[in-house]
C-alpha cells in the first residue's frame, strides 16, 4: 500500500511531496528502492519532507531535523 500511495502522490509530479514513515513495515529491498526515488525526486528539483523515525531513511537527506522536548532542532545541515 505504501508503494501505491507514493506512485500516486507522484503521478502528478508535485513541486512538494509530504511523507510520512513511507517505508514502514516494507521489506529491505523496497525500503531502499523507495528511498532512492524520493532522493532522485529531490535531486530533479521536488521539495520532499520526510518524517520518519528510521536512521537509514534519515541517511537520505540533505538536512536532519529532530524534536527534542517539543522543540525542533536542526540535527545535520549541508555545507
Amino acid at each position: 500500500q505504501q508503494r501505491v500511495a507514493i506512485a500516486r502522490a507522484l503521478v502528478t509530479n508535485p513541486g512538494i511531496l509530504l511523507a510520512d514513515e513511507p517505508t514502514a513495515d516494507l521489506d529491505d529491498e523496497n525500503t531502499r528502492e523507495v528511498l532512492q526515488l524520493l532522493r532522485r525526486c529531490a535531486d530533479e528539483g521536488m521539495a520532499v519532507l520526510l518524517v520518519t523515525h528510521e536512521p537509514e531513511a534519515a541517511a537520505y537527506a540533505d538536512r536532519v531535523f529532530r524534536m527534542n522536548e517539543g522543540t525542533m532542532i536542526c540535527a545535520q545541515d549541508p555545507d
